[in-house]
């Protein structure tokens, strides 16, 4: 999801209560600030000498310790209006990717992927999930496009990775 919509999906359901759901059934606890909103620019390269460059603004979620069995979600209103403070000290690309950072002492620290939300009583339920790694140059390194765990096929020596 591109930062643009995530801010208007916020500002849609400011009356709602703000979960983020990392894991099928499993919900960032009620005790979550977001404690950073990062705008990255990334300059990459890949195996196959190919460049790219994109941004992407990463939103961190930490769950205080101290506030473990708060009874109430921060709500969407609370969240847009952080995001709103951000954007006012360093500007939005609003058409960055929006990432979710963040981990707890049984899921490791990870950057997640918007896949979708859901709204049900009062709620607004952000869908997380884990993107999974991938040769970005297949056809230079040879790689058929529906295998990507072959790791023979990008072996030392090949021209590739």
């Amino acid at each position: 999801m591109k930062t643009s919509a995530f801010i208007s999906l916020l500002t849609e359901h400011q009356g709602k209560s703000l979960l983020f759901e990392y894991a099928p059934g499993m919900l960032v606890g009620t005790n979550y600030h977001i404690t950073e909103v990062k705008h990255v620019t990334i300059d990459s390269v890949d195996c196959g000498a190919g460049t790219d460059a994109w941004k992407e603004t990463v939103i961190q979620l930490w769950e205080s310790p101290t506030e473990v069995g708060k009874a109430n979600y921060l709500s969407a209103y609370k969240a847009l209006s952080i995001l709103k403070k951000v954007g006012q000290m360093r500007m939005y690309d609003m058409d960055a990717l929006v990432k979710i950072e963040y981990g707890n002492t049984m899921f490791h620290t990870t950057q997640l992927h918007i896949t979708d939300f859901d709204l049900k009583e009062g709620q607004l339920i952000i869908k997380l999930n884990i993107q999974p790694t991938d040769c970005k140059a297949k056809e230079t390194c040879g790689i058929p496009e529906t295998n990507t765990t072959e790791s023979a096929s990008c072996a030392p020596g090949s021209g590739c990775c």
